[in-house]
């Protein structure tokens, strides 16, 4: 057997371990929108400034998982804290298209 053999026959032996992959950390960020703007307005910017961002009022945010759209959700506040109550979780199969 070559050795690109056996080690394809030790890799399907092998199971990945559940305990392993839950303690990966991954990032996750909210993501209100977005804005592209030259430089020059970019430099001007100073406090009070607005920035009009893609997304219209009300629509949801998008919940990312390593920039990643996972789901999509609502502010809500928890305890004095922002949090974001999921209404819809993008499917597996759609996920994976978009890496």
């Amino acid at each position: 057997m070559s050795d690109e053999n056996s080690q394809n026959a030790m890799v399907e032996k092998e199971t990945i371990n559940p305990d392993v992959l839950e303690n990966i950390p991954v990032t996750l960020s909210i993501e209100v929108g977005r804005a592209v703007i030259k430089i020059r307005d970019l430099m001007r910017l100073t406090q009070g400034s607005v920035v009009e961002l893609d997304r219209i009022a009300g629509e949801p945010l998008d919940l990312l998982v390593n920039n990643t759209v996972v789901a999509q959700g609502e502010v809500v506040l928890v305890n004095d804290r922002y949090g974001i109550r999921l209404t819809r979780v993008v499917p597996a199969s759609e996920r994976m298209k978009n890496l």
